[in-house]
């Protein structure tokens, strides 16, 4: 982003000597050269502070509307072994103040808790991987969308997370050395307790997921802020959100829904 803009601002240099130098030649060409640099100035400024103008390819968020055990989503692509990765997604709680439960869950055959991110009552967040644990330093009580980012390394078990576009806390020895095992279930809105199933609704979300994206290697800090301030669109090299790979079940929705133009009105 930093070379798009000197290129940008390079442009407007130019552009601005060419309008001193049209001084003296005729309306219409000054007025083309204005138009072109009001342009470029409106773009480095949504780089620099933030557009809604980037809308993803499959614009839809899933939707759970009271806590249970039997409304969730199914992401339906195997994962491959990872050693790295980074999740992000965009949320909205409405657990009413209470745990914000577990937006999302990954598990394997013989671990329940490969992959989890939840908060059960009054406790802080958890990241588990592996069945170990890391709090993190995140809050979606204000019944508003923010966008969540979780990365994390099987070196030294490194691990980041940030909250709309913030690094909020970072740590190590987080299921060190450990693979991501592959093939498990991927289930959006509840903790699995085996694969698959046996949902316990006192850990589930309530609210609305949309833009869940999952790579095999830890983004920049400047690639989660792009993706959260709408300036940059990234999809998953694993796991990109389309609509074709995610099905909901037991009453829970699917609707067209950018949250980029539409997280402010929703």
């Amino acid at each position: 982003m930093d070379e798009l803009e000197g290129q940008l601002l390079a442009k407007v240099l130019a552009l601005e000597k060419e309008r001193v130098a049209l001084s003296h030649s005729s309306h219409q060409q000054r007025q083309e050269v204005e138009k072109e640099l009001d342009a470029l100035q409106g773009r480095i400024a949504e780089l620099e502070h933030g557009s809604s103008a980037y809308s993803p390819p499959d614009a839809f968020k899933i939707s759970i509307p009271i806590r249970n055990n039997y409304m969730y989503a199914r992401v339906r692509k195997a994962l491959p072994e990872l050693y790295a990765f980074t999740i992000c997604m965009w949320l909205r709680s409405r657990s009413g103040g209470t745990g914000q439960g577990t937006p999302f869950s990954y598990s394997v055959p013989g671990q329940a808790n490969e992959i989890v991110l939840l908060e059960a009552g009054h406790d802080p967040m958890e990241l588990l991987i592996n069945d170990k644990v890391a709090q993190l330093p995140l809050s979606l009580k204000d019944n508003g969308w923010h966008h969540i980012c979780i990365a994390w390394t099987t070196r030294d078990g490194l691990w980041s997370a940030y909250q709309d576009g913030e690094l909020q806390g970072s740590g190590e020895n987080l299921a060190a050395w450990h693979p991501i095992k592959p093939h498990g279930i991927l289930i959006l809105g509840q903790e699995q307790d085996t694969l698959g199933g046996r949902f316990d609704a006192t850990q589930a979300f309530v609210g609305d997921i949309a833009q869940f994206n999952l790579w095999d290697h830890a983004l920049t800090p400047a690639q989660v802020l792009g993706i959260a301030n709408c300036t940059g669109l990234l999809l998953g090299n694993v796991l990109p959100w389309e609509d074709k790979l995610v099905e909901a079940f037991g009453g829970a929705t699917k609707a067209a829904f950018d949250v980029c133009k539409g997280r402010a009105k929703a």
